[in-house]
């Protein structure tokens, strides 16, 4: 009988990191595709820096940002009285870096799509842009939208190094199920590894079929 819980702590970090994100996504995405401003290309290189840089690299800056000793460690300490290695907040923060190009590129792509006479004809009505986003634009790109939480998702269900890195493998706390695929790997479970393989497949098989489904239906309207 395996344990469940790394699979459940990896669902809700899943969850977590997919709500969180897609709150902060929709404000950088709209504010990339509808508004102007200077040095727009940094901002967007460097909310994608993570899809390029190697997980180990971003996961040695967190822990030097995060070390209790640093100035934001220490601060964060004293003043929360909260530690963010090897804690779930910490995997939750490292999770949130690591997949926010995801759900940005996703929203972005559907912002995009956007007819300009659609919104060109909401703001001669005399809406907000508040509005406008949340009545007009998401409606219309609800598959990009939908898109981006799936893949958010996936994605964080998928990764490993970042993770294992920040938030150690401390049972019931920071060992997700793709760390304790890599711990029975090692005992020579490999009938454990599989049934938590199998379970992430599954997930993931789904999560993607609804996606390709919704892409689909929209291809078709």
């Amino acid at each position: 009988m395996i344990d469940l819980m790394p699979i459940f702590l990896s669902l809700k970090l899943a969850m977590l990191t997919t709500l969180i994100l897609f709150g902060v996504g929709l404000v950088i995405a709209y504010c990339l595709v509808f508004l102007s401003f200077k040095n727009k290309e940094i901002i967007e290189t460097i909310i994608n820096i993570p899809i390029i840089l190697p997980p180990s690299v971003l996961g040695f800056y967190l822990l030097f940002i995060f070390n209790p000793d640093s100035l934001i460690g220490s601060f964060l300490t004293k003043v929360f009285h909260s530690r963010i290695l090897f804690s779930f907040t910490g995997i939750l923060i490292a999770s949130l870096i690591f997949s926010l190009p995801i759900m940005v590129n996703f929203l972005k792509a559907g912002f995009k799509s956007f007819p300009q006479n659609l919104l060109d004809a909401a703001k001669i009505m005399g809406k907000g842009r508040i509005e406008i986003l949340l009545r007009v634009i998401l409606p219309y790109c609800r598959a990009s939208v939908i898109s981006g939480m799936i893949m958010t998702f996936a994605h964080t269900i998928g990764a490993f190094g970042i993770l294992m890195m920040i938030g150690g493998n401390i049972p019931g706390q920071t060992q997700l199920a793709s760390i304790a695929i890599f711990n029975e790997i090692e005992c020579l479970n490999y009938s454990k590894a599989h049934v938590y393989s199998i379970i992430l497949t599954a997930v993931t098989f789904l999560l993607l079929f609804v996606m390709l489904k919704i892409n689909r239906k929209k291809e078709a309207c």
